[in-house]
């Protein structure tokens, strides 16, 4: 497994899967929130991306041919992103740290009539053999909630040769101008070295965030046997809205707020 940078342990901190264990518990008290957006996922009848809901036709996510394609969605939250490859003759399999936010993907595919496995495990222990998938997918999930050095690792395992990566992550000028406090916009000065990215824990949750620069992300995902394909900079409409005001408007329209990455095992 590709090791971490060093220097990232928390002081206090007696294992290194910490975040794990606060992250489930913290999204498993999140998750009733979550049931409505992720109902209007479900029902969208084309994708559309991020916290502004750029639309799949001008944001370019995911891979054509998708039909009988063996996919893996890492922190499937309710599922909406594994519905909609389903949608486009995928075999879905849906992962997600926490119980909570599966009992609503599960109670939305009663809903809507369709219906993938679901499984309760972290993505940085991803229970299935090598050479599985053809496609690991992840819309704020562990892509941002686990440690890439662990989480892509495992994805890079259980593709298959020639499969696809492709991760929605925060973009790095959101990380470096956030506020330190939870559920405070981005500003327009730096609030944070970018040397030395990893792990993140923002003050008003006990929850663990990580975040990677360029070329630390660069060289993981070299590292674990990928080329980088592309790195889609997400840009919202002129008068788009979010419900998750990681940004104003006027900030996204100047600056990337999310970014996608894409990347296949060679």
């Amino acid at each position: 497994m590709t090791q971490g940078p060093p220097g990232n342990t928390l002081a206090g901190v007696t294992g290194p899967e910490d975040h794990v264990l606060r992250n489930r518990a913290e999204w498993d008290q999140w998750a009733a929130d979550y049931a409505e957006p992720g109902r209007h996922g479900w029902a969208e009848a084309e994708p559309s991306w991020g916290v502004w809901s750029v639309p799949e036709e001008q944001a370019g996510v995911l891979p054509p041919g998708l039909d009988g394609a063996d996919s893996l969605e890492l922190g499937c939250g309710t599922g909406y992103v594994s519905a909609w490859l389903a949608r486009r003759g995928a075999r879905p399999v849906g992962l997600d740290n926490s119980a909570a936010q599966l009992a609503t993907a599960a109670a939305l595919q009663d809903r809507f009539g369709l219906r993938f496995p679901l499984i309760h495990a972290s993505a940085e222990q991803v229970p299935f053999a090598g050479a599985t998938f053809d496609l690991v997918i992840s819309e704020y999930g562990a892509s941002n909630w686990c440690d890439p050095y662990a989480w892509i690792a495992e994805a890079a395992r259980v593709l298959r040769p020639g499969g696809q990566l492709i991760f929605l992550v925060n973009s790095v000028q959101l990380i470096l101008t956030l506020p330190e406090q939870e559920d405070l916009p981005a500003t327009e000065s730096l609030q944070r070295p970018y040397f030395g990215m990893h792990r993140f824990e923002w003050l008003g949750t006990d929850a663990v965030e990580f975040h990677l620069g360029h070329g630390d992300m660069i060289r993981l995902l070299r590292g674990c046997g990928f080329e980088v394909e592309d790195l889609i900079e997400l840009r919202p409409a002129p008068g788009a809205t979010t419900s998750h005001p990681l940004a104003s408007l006027e900030w996204a329209r100047q600056w990337p707020c999310e970014e996608v990455w894409k990347a296949r095992k060679t």
